[in-house]
């Protein structure tokens, strides 16, 4: 069983992991694209804030096409190399959008304890 600290770490990853999906997923639902494109799509949406590895990109783009949630094929790239080319299927299109909805949410919820006036008691909820 893991350390609390293990489960916590994990946690931070999956939270990664899952925002770098929903990015590469926003990018694609803008226009199919090779991980090049990706990568550089997701710096201009951020103002160049974000920077992934390909290191990160290529492991996350397999994950979301095991999932069925993303395509590829091979073709040439704008400069004449072959390079392979992703799009979003329409199950990928749902799942954006229940990825957004519950980003959304989780940092909505993350932004209102961040508020929340030192000793104060929190919110009530409901």
């Amino acid at each position: 069983m893991p350390s609390k600290n293990q489960s916590s770490e994990l946690e931070s990853l999956e939270l990664l992991r899952g925002t770098l999906d929903m990015l590469i997923m926003r990018a694609l639902a803008i226009q199919p694209t090779h991980g090049y494109g990706v990568l550089r799509w997701i710096e201009r949406a951020t103002g160049d804030d974000l920077r992934i590895e390909e290191g990160s990109l290529y492991p996350a783009l397999y994950r979301l096409e095991k999932r069925g949630w993303i395509e590829s094929e091979w073709g040439v790239s704008e400069n004449n190399r072959r390079a392979r080319f992703y799009q979003l299927t329409r199950t990928g299109k749902a799942q954006l959008a229940v990825e957004v909805d519950t980003f959304r949410r989780f940092t909505s919820a993350v932004f209102r304890a961040l508020e929340v006036v030192p000793d104060s008691p929190a919110p009530a909820v409901g």
